[in-house]
This record gives structure tokens, sequence and C-alpha cells, in this order.
């Protein structure tokens, strides 16, 4: 009770930071996407906070459950570009990334954009694709550029990659390596919706009666705008016990005896910028405990890896993180 009192005592304080208009901004952005999206808040949520933190994300479930559609309707509430990329086990990196044409009237070769030149960019089915194509990412989703016959082309921000992959079918799939999957700052298992959800997802879609879902959104956010409230969330303050802390849960996974790999210090950063988003986005200038809490899940589900006997034993990732999570003392 008194930990409560203390932390609403906080949130009257006047914010060294201006919050408001980044608070409202994301709310508009969740009532807009509710229009469609039903039943999953959470995974909008973490959208919004993987953008701020500028990070990309691996969107992870089986088909039908509209990860493709809640990624297209996200682009389209931000004003910005948007790409759509299938991957398939013929593709290659120049269809990614560009190719350099002839120019007959000119005798020069003219580069090309691809698709990955965009703002958000939309990969599906990532896992089809072969290691030299996957290979081809690694420059554009880390640097932000993509070097092709010795230029370098940097990209226009925002630049976000969102992928999918369906946990189920690995026939004719290629598992992503772990130094492609540590550049994802986010992997966000997305569930079946609930009997009640389900029922509204129905109704919903009977009452458009054909209607496109893109024709029930509208943009909310321009990129000048966006820009501004990431640089807000980088100015967020961070106590240095809160420091402490992601460092210690960071460290018991690289010595925990269910876990075969521990997080990086990528990972490390990553629940640090992903916790002051969370703040942000809750209107407050500073990180508490329960933004980095938060964080974890999605930042370290893909970056650590079980032992083969848990595995076996049905034990999950979310398992081990929720009992290194209780092993570490929480700062007050």
């Amino acid at each position: 009770m008194e930990d409560t009192d203390i932390v609403n005592d906080d949130l009257n304080f006047d914010n060294r930071i201006q919050l408001e208009g980044l608070k409202n901004a994301v709310e508009s952005i969740k009532a807009e996407l509710r229009k469609v999206i039903i039943g999953q808040d959470h995974f909008v949520e973490l959208l919004i906070v993987a953008l701020l933190a500028d990070g990309h994300v691996l969107i992870e479930g089986v088909p039908g459950i509209a990860k493709t559609v809640t990624a297209k309707l996200f682009a389209k509430v931000l004003k910005t570009e948007f790409s759509r990329i299938q991957f398939t086990p013929d593709l290659m990196p120049s269809d990614v990334l560009g190719t350099s044409i002839l120019n007959m009237k000119t005798s020069e070769f003219e580069f090309k954009n691809g698709p990955i030149f965009s703002n958000i960019v939309l990969i599906d089915e990532i896992n089809r694709a072969p290691a030299k194509t996957q290979a081809a990412l690694f420059e554009t989703m880390e640097e932000r550029q993509a070097t092709i016959d010795g230029t370098t082309y940097k990209f226009e921000n925002p630049f976000m990659v969102l992928a999918t992959q369906n946990p189920i079918e690995q026939e004719g799939t290629y598992a992503l390596p772990e130094a492609q999957l540590d550049r994802f700052i986010f992997k966000i298992k997305v569930d079946y919706p609930s009997l009640e959800d389900e029922i509204k997802i129905i109704a919903s879609h009977h009452e458009r009666k054909g209607e496109k879902p893109q024709t029930r959104i509208n943009a909310i956010l321009d990129v000048a705008s966006l820009e501004d409230y990431k640089s807000k969330t980088q100015e967020i303050l961070v106590e240095e016990k809160i420091i402490k802390y992601i460092a210690e849960i960071v460290s018991k996974t690289r010595n925990h005896p269910h876990l075969y790999l521990g997080g990086s210090p990528r990972s490390s950063i990553a629940i640090l910028n992903t916790a002051k988003a969370f703040a942000a986005i809750n209107g407050r200038d500073f990180v508490i405990p329960e933004d980095v809490k938060k964080s974890l899940n999605p930042v370290l589900n893909h970056r650590i890896i079980l032992t083969p006997e848990r595995e076996m034993e049905g034990m999950t990732t979310e398992n081990v993180i929720e009992m290194i999570v209780q092993s570490v003392e929480v700062p007050r």
C-alpha cells in the first residue's frame, strides 16, 4: 500500500519532459486500431513501445490471427511509407535490397531500390527464405543502411521491420540464426483470441459487409511528431539502482541452470530502452521497476535458450524469466 502511495505521489509531480502529447497520441493510435483489431491491446502496445525504442519486431503466431493485418494497419496509423515482402525459398537478396540496372540511354548502371527502402517494412514468413537472403537483412536492421556494389544507401527515419513467422509448420523453413534474432528488440507471441473476443471479431466482420479494414483506419501520427516523441523517450530518467536491477536480471540468465544460452549486453540495452518507452507512454519521465518487468518477456524470450532437458520437460523461457525476477531484489 505504501509503495503504491509513493508512486501515485510521484505521478503528481511536474514532469521535466512534456509527455502529454505522446501519451495522447498513443491512446489515439490504440483507439484507432481498436476499430478493427479486437482483443490485441497488448500486442499493439508492444508495437508502439518498439517503435519509440527504435527497434524491430518478430511476430510469432499461427496463421489467421491477424498478425499481418495488425502490422499493415499499424503502418497506416502512422503517416509513413509502407512495404510488404513475402519471403519464399527462392527469394534472392536483390529481391529485397534492389539491384543495379543498365540505363541504355546513358550506358550507365542505375540503382533501383528494393522494397526494404521504406519506413515500415512487413516481412511475411521471414523463416521461409534461405540464409543468404536473411543475411541481407543484417546490415539494414542494425545500421539502417544497405551497401550494394560498394555504394552505401542510408534509410530515412523511421525504419522498422515487422517480421512474422509461423511456429507450427516447419517444412520448407529455415530457422533464424541467433545473430539475426538478436537484431529484433521484441519477439511477440500472438495467441488465439478469447471466446468473447472471437464473437466480436465475427460480428465486426459481418458489420463491415465486405469493406476492407484499411478504410476504417485514419493516420494519427506524422514522421516529425514521431521523431520528436522518440527523442523525448531517450531523455527519460533512469536511476542507477534501475540500471543495476536490469544488469542483475540479465547476468542471472548467463549462469542459470535451466538455460543453455543467456542474454547479451544488447538485450540489457533493449530492456533499458523499452522500459523508458513504457514509462513515456504512461506519461512518466522516470523508469520504475514495473517498466523493466514489462520489458523482460518480449526482449528475452528469443534471446535465451533452454537446456534440452528443460525443453523436453515442457518448461518455457517465460517460466525461467519469472524465476529470475523472483530471485532478484526489486529496487526501492
